[in-house]
């Protein structure tokens, strides 16, 4: 799994446990359930009942009058609006390409989709000597595709010869069938890691 879709699950693993218990604690207090279920409400939690409120009017003013509260509030805003922004341009910027056109110029009514092609490039990958596993993802825009090509290699084989013959292998021939003038390609060539034998 790649580092971004392990960063997004864990942000939106993150945002929706804090809203689902906000929300059932806002939503147990509006409808009085701590009285009428006799439930034991969290600890200086305030909305205990519907005719309680989350924050009070002194606690809503209480730092207002200092003269550092405002540039402190704009500031924390201004980081999470930049802190979200960016990272609407990361999922974004890595979208996938979905159907790309053939050729160069492009031929009119012909497009492949980028499923495809990476399945065919890690098909053609994995016949290579030296390799046990490749995975193949297609990102960029539909008229600059990338690849980005993940191999696991065997014990024993040597790196040089198998990203040579990657190069030379299912990268070049993709790159022929697609008719691209150029095709960017970043490739990550990683071990398995054996558990010795225990003798018996």
């Amino acid at each position: 799994m790649k580092r971004q879709s392990v960063i997004n699950r864990i942000l939106l693993a993150l945002a929706g446990i804090v809203l689902l218990t906000g929300g059932l604690l806002v939503l147990a207090g509006g409808l009085d359930l701590y009285r009428r279920r006799h439930l034991t409400p969290p600890d200086g939690w305030p909305l205990t009942n519907p005719h309680n409120v989350l924050l009070s009017a002194a606690d809503r003013t209480r730092w207002t009058g200092q003269g550092w509260w405002w540039p402190v509030v704009i500031a924390a805003l201004a980081v999470i609006v930049l802190l979200a922004l960016w990272w609407l341009l990361e999922q974004l910027r890595r979208t996938r390409p979905g159907h790309m056109p053939i050729g160069t110029p492009p031929t009119e009514g012909v497009e492949l989709h980028d499923h495809a092609l990476s399945d065919a490039i890690a098909a053609d990958a994995r016949q290579l000597p030296g390799v046990q596993q490749a995975r193949v993802q297609m990102t960029g825009r539909a008229n600059h595709p990338e690849v980005r090509i993940t191999v696991t290699l065997t014990p024993g084989s040597e790196p040089g010869s198998v990203l040579q013959a990657l190069c030379h292998g299912p990268l070049e021939r993709a790159h022929q069938s697609t008719g691209w003038t150029q095709l960017p390609t970043q490739a990550r060539l990683q071990v398995t890691t054996h558990k010795p034998h225990r003798a018996e």
